[in-house]
């Protein structure tokens, strides 16, 4: 089975060494989607629904085909005339500037014949609510339950029992660049620069929307700002784009508005979690019961992973995805688990309490994976866990502080990524394979990997990557990327470094198998008497290069993640503001490539966390039906002023390989937080965002004198 260097053999993976892209994303250098402006192109705009239900009855365009400067417009965007969301696409136009474009589109005239509407996860669930779709109803029944031993038996045993209710809100990915692409035909061929996280799967996907093959279809995706899941798939505009393009004979670019980008380009679903824990006296916990509903708008795909990684021998659980007329949700960051850890982090707490235990202690009762058992240890240490309080809400004085803790887990791991590798005479070399980097660093660590197995400096090394005619590679989400992409760049690498070790051998009369690559030079053997430069054997390849094909093998990549977090808060009870002041990060990393960017990953997801606990919530007018905060003033972002310190820790283990960091370790921090606010306060708050005027209601509601610990 394949295997990395021991950690004493490496020079450049894991250690800290700086994006090879970092200087041209600081200088404006970087190419995104946006920046691509073939002569000649047409810039695209879409014309939205105002209306959350309706039927268009009639799309009038006289006034906008009459204006100067506009070349198409399309108007046959919706199947069947059914408006479901605010923020659906009905028409669409190419002009010459984004001004005449925007003109153009209010000029185009719809009427709508306006329809009952649910927009939210509440109107929808109401007996004799609108329907979203005519033919079936707006709760989804249950698949597949999870279901394990006898729950009404592991109650009946149980020594506590705690039922709560919590809820989580919809959150908007609120990419930096907003999604969308420049396209551009050239005679039946179609180039896509698409702000993507999988150049195959938008050439796949679209190619099926414009019933063309896919060798037609060329897709790249050179830089990209932010995507967070949401850039997964091919998306609705691509598809506009390209058929503009066709119509205009011209290349087109259509980026979303904020707006639009809020309202259609996906989030994550809310959700309502009605929850039941069963516990001995010991700690041991013996049974969950639990009903979960969530919104994903027009789409499916809102399960809330209950219950959430701890083992328990006696499980119901159930989820409903609930119809709204929104736009559909899109995978984002660890799919189901941030809603999860939020409701189970704090019934164990609960349940703790009601046990007079640590929650600490609860957890390490339970705790059956070896690596997290170690993980909390550490991380109780970082934070300083022996100094929580032990009554909730005893800090003296009106600004109240506390300290919270939650798990982390995820699952996925690598996949089937395929790279070639050419090393000219010269001593430089290329890279190519179809993965993307969206900001985590993946063309650095294609480098990196290729460097560390060849012996040589990161300067002679040109990755290319985010073209969809490179060799597969699956999109970067699931945090597969990493698991995926390096063992087949270390794979790819082996085979250029055996094929140059034979041509070592003829030179040094040697065994192929004896050759050491090292510091820029070719060793003969172990002896290190005889050696030459790194381009001196790149230079007996003449003037022909050498060029091989690698792919993803078992054994340099490992499944399974663990962390968890403990979070410190300082909650003012006379306005309600919630300060986090410091997140302790223990993240399960397996082998690290780069230690700068897997830091930067860990601090990306805590800051992400952060902001879905404090402040992130989609808010829905209940008479129009649409978004009411859809731009960076009023939908609030966690900025440099919330960001609390962040101390991670990455937990090495490096004898199980490359495994994905960034899914992982935003799961934890609203649960970590949400304890940590009940350790101050001595009220607990069950719904996200915890904003302060909940604060103030939950403290109003349930008036709690303490004494001093």
């Amino acid at each position: 089975m394949a295997k990395w260097k021991s950690l004493k053999d490496m020079s450049i993976l894991s250690t800290a060494y700086p994006r090879l892209d970092g200087m041209d994303k600081v200088t404006g250098r970087a190419r995104y989607s946006s920046d691509v402006r073939p002569a000649g192109m047409l810039y695209g705009r879409l014309l939205t629904s105002p209306y959350p239900a309706a039927k268009v009855v009639d799309i009038d365009v006289s006034r906008a085909a009459k204006l100067a400067g506009v070349h198409v417009i399309l108007t046959n965007l919706l199947e069947g005339k059914a408006v479901r969301y605010a923020g659906q696409p009905v028409a669409a136009v190419a002009a010459d500037t984004p001004e005449i474009a925007a003109d153009a589109v209010d000029l185009i005239r719809v009427k709508y014949e306006k329809l009952p509407f649910a927009a939210d996860l509440d109107s929808a669930m109401q007996e004799g609510a609108p329907r979203v779709f005519s033919d079936r109803e707006n709760i989804v029944a249950a698949r597949r339950p999870t279901q394990k031993g006898d729950v009404d038996a592991g109650f009946a045993a149980a020594d506590v029992v705690v039922e709560a209710t919590y809820r989580t809100q919809v959150q908007t990915h609120s990419c930096l660049e907003t999604h969308g692409s420049m396209v551009e035909w050239k005679g039946e061929d179609l180039y896509v620069y698409d702000s993507t996280q999988g150049v195959h799967s938008v050439r796949e996907g679209l190619a099926k929307n414009l019933g063309i093959s896919p060798t037609q279809v060329h897709v790249i995706c050179e830089h990209m700002g932010g995507g967070f899941g949401s850039k997964l798939q091919p998306g609705f505009y691509t598809a506009h784009a390209a058929r503009l393009a066709k119509k205009a004979g011209r290349p087109v670019q259509l980026m979303l508005t904020r707006k639009q980008d809020f309202l259609s380009a996906g989030n994550r679903p809310d959700s309502l979690q009605k929850l039941k824990l069963g516990a001995k006296k010991d700690g041991s916990l013996v049974a969950f019961s639990g009903t979960t509903w969530g919104t994903a708008g027009i789409g499916r795909g809102a399960r809330v992973r209950q219950p959430f990684i701890y083992e328990i021998p006696n499980v119901y659980a159930e989820h409903h995805d609930v119809y709204t007329n929104a736009g559909a949700a899109r995978a984002f960051r660890a799919p189901g688990c941030p809603q999860a850890s939020f409701a189970m982090e704090q019934l164990l707490d609960e349940v703790a309490e009601k046990l007079n235990m640590d929650p600490l202690d609860l957890r390490l009762k339970n705790e059956t994976n070896a690596t997290r058992r170690k993980e909390w240890k550490i991380g109780a240490e970082k934070i300083g866990w022996q100094r929580r309080r032990k009554t909730p809400g005893s800090d003296s004085g009106p600004v109240k502080r506390g300290l919270g803790l939650g798990a982390s887990i995820w699952w996925p791991g690598g996949r089937g990524t395929r790279a070639t590798m050419t090393v000219f005479p010269d001593g430089k070399v290329e890279i190519r394979c179809g993965t993307q980097d969206i900001g985590t660093g993946t063309r650095t660590i294609v480098a990196a990997i290729a460097a560390e197995e060849l012996g040589i400096g990161l300067e002679m090394i040109r990755p290319l990557i985010g073209q969809s005619d490179f060799p597969y590679s699956g999109g970067s989400g699931g945090s597969t990327t990493a698991p995926s992409v390096a063992p087949a760049i270390k794979n790819t690498s082996e085979k250029a470094k055996a094929k140059l070790a034979e041509i070592a051998s003829g030179f040094f009369g040697a065994s192929a198998e004896d050759i050491i690559f090292e510091n820029g030079r070719v060793y003969m053997d172990k002896s290190r008497k005889k050696s030459m430069s790194w381009q001196e054997i790149c230079q007996l390849l003449e003037t022909q290069p050498l060029t091989v094909h690698g792919e993803w093998v078992e054994g340099l990549s490992s499944a399974g993640v663990a962390g968890c977090q403990f979070a410190e808060v300082a909650v003012d009870t006379e306005t309600g503001a919630i300060r986090v002041e410091k997140v302790v990060a223990v993240a399960d990393c397996g082998l690290v490539l780069d230690r700068l960017t897997t830091e930067s990953q860990v601090n990306g997801a805590v800051i992400q966390g952060v902001s879905y606990a404090l402040y992130e919530n989609r808010l829905m007018d209940p008479i129009t039906g649409t978004m009411i905060n859809a731009d960076f003033e009023n939908y609030k972002i966690a900025g440099a002023l919330e960001v609390p310190e962040i101390e991670v820790v990455l937990f090495d283990e490096p004898e199980r390989g490359v495994i994905g960091i960034g899914e992982p370790p935003t799961i934890p921090t609203s649960a970590a937080i949400a304890n940590a606010v009940y350790n101050a306060i001595g009220v607990r708050l069950r719904s996200l965002p915890m904003t302060p005027d909940r604060v103030l209601d939950a403290l109003d509601a349930q008036p709690v004198t303490r004494k001093e610990d």
